[in-house]
């Protein structure tokens, strides 16, 4: 079968890259950003603090200083997160993304010019804005990822997001390295770089087509959504999936526009938005935030360097990656709530049996290896699954109608998520030092008894066949 009939074609791989490359690069390099300068723009925000006073700051100060400019990140997602529905529904997806591109510039901007202005205010303002644009991103880009694909190829598809995410995490840990970007002459350039993919963007987007879906269901532009069908599937013959819209669009007649009042309300969405948002945090509560903040320590007790322990720690990273397209390749066949229980279940033994070396592995010399084995692991468990799914599960769950809604609400509660981890993890492991792990334990095990009984296996389905399967619980 060639590539064309299987609905994967050059113009269709131009589309992901276009979207997913300029767009989740910007979630996971500024995620990853952050973690190897720390030292070097503390001093910067001390010397800053400095030149101003003729005193230098408290410890204490630039601790918080730090930690906002962190954080923040955190609530510039969730508040782009939440706006997704309103741009997607008035730019449209591919519109959207272009117009997202704007905080990405602002961002970048800020970011590179805060050494030479000597201003920390300017590292935090960007970070907000470059949160805005990586929340967006996060909603927008695996809504058009969902819709510009054939159904047997959504999730390959949406897997894509996280992949380019995983990757620019550590091309950000490479860049941030001592050797490379991460100096007292070169951070704030290291910041600023995330304005590449935009780069890459702007050149490569405007070529591609907006979603078909978007075009005719919520703009009735039939003509112009048979062209970019056509466009992407390399083939005149679209005639099967134009008429499948359009009976999806004949639905969405019959029903009044979705409120966010109806998305709590109505059973027929509530039941979808429950487990879009517990999936979404089954991601973000998993614990691997956790394991990437102990992995040097682990990593060290095992005897390790230092400088030997950020590179193993580097390699973690690149472990995801791998399995990360592992899971693009194994979601068409296994099948979403599949991978997603089987990330979810390894990731819970994984907790249990680390916890045992860290609290004994003083007494027991060889737990100390094993805890770098399970390290590895827990983040083969993550990118088989959670790491990658709730990204584009929540799509399939959804007709065209509720889909933007939706998406805003848990995208938003995913970064909500990330923030409350964000800000409590440390409290927590300092007062539960080596049994900090039993707490995802619990929440693990919530999780995937969730993911057992509730979730829907969502591979091939049609929005007509989840609408059926949810009306059918509800009757139950």
């Amino acid at each position: 079968m060639t590539k064309s009939k299987r609905g994967f074609t050059g113009h269709l791989a131009f589309a992901i890259a276009a979207s997913a490359v300029g767009s989740a690069f910007q979630h996971g390099y500024n995620t990853g950003v952050v973690n190897a300068p720390q030292t070097v723009i503390e001093q910067f925000i001390n010397q800053t603090h400095y030149d101003r006073t003729g005193e230098p700051m408290e410890d204490g100060s630039i601790t918080i200083i730090w930690s906002l400019a962190v954080s923040i990140f955190c609530v510039g997602g969730m508040i782009g997160g939440l706006l997704t529905a309103v741009i997607a529904n008035k730019f449209g997806r591919k519109g959207g993304l272009l117009l997202n591109n704007v905080f990405v510039i602002v961002a970048a901007v800020l970011m590179t010019f805060s050494k030479p202005s000597k201003s920390y205010e300017m590292i935090i303002a960007g970070r907000f804005f470059i949160g805005i644009s990586s929340g967006l991103a996060a909603g927008l880009t695996p809504m058009y990822l969902s819709e510009i694909s054939p159904a047997h190829l959504r999730g390959a598809t949406g897997t894509t997001y996280q992949l380019v995410v995983t990757i620019s995490i550590v091309l950000a840990n490479v860049l941030g390295l001592p050797q490379v970007l991460g100096t007292d002459q070169l951070w704030n350039y290291l910041l600023g770089f995330t304005i590449v993919a935009t780069v890459f963007q702007v050149c490569t987007l405007p070529m591609c087509p907006e979603s078909p879906k978007f075009l005719l269901l919520n703009r009735g532009r039939d003509i112009q959504a048979q062209e970019a069908l056509t466009w992407l599937r390399g083939v005149i013959e679209v005639h099967d999936e134009m008429d499948e819209m359009r009976a999806e669009g004949e639905t969405m007649k019959s029903q009044p526009q979705v409120t966010l009042t109806d998305m709590f309300t109505n059973p027929l969405l509530r039941m979808p938005l429950i487990i879009s948002l517990m999936v979404m945090m089954s991601q973000q509560l998993s614990g691997i935030n956790a394991i990437i903040f102990f992995s040097t320590d682990i990593f060290k007790s095992a005897g390790l360097s230092q400088d030997v322990a950020l590179y193993a720690t580097l390699g973690m990273g690149v472990v995801n990656v791998m399995m990360t397209f592992t899971s693009l390749i194994l979601v068409e066949r296994s099948g979403r709530k599949t991978l997603h229980l089987f990330g979810l279940i390894g990731m819970d033994v994984v907790t249990v049996v680390i916890t045992v070396c860290m609290v004994f592995k003083d007494q027991v010399t060889f737990l100390s290896y094993v805890s770098i084995f399970l390290v590895i692991a827990f983040v083969v468990f993550f990118a088989t699954g959670p790491g990658s799914i709730p990204w584009f599960l929540v799509a399939e769950l959804f007709g065209q109608g509720p889909r933007p809604m939706a998406t805003s609400i848990a995208v938003g509660v995913n970064w909500f998520a990330n923030f409350i981890v964000g800000v409590t993890f440390l409290p927590i492991s300092s007062a539960l030092g080596p049994y900090t792990f039993l707490v995802f334990t619990v929440i693990l095990t919530g999780f995937a008894l969730f993911t057992y009984k509730k979730v829907p296996e969502t591979k091939n389905k049609t929005v007509d066949e989840m609408t059926a399967f949810f009306r059918q619980k509800i009757y139950q």
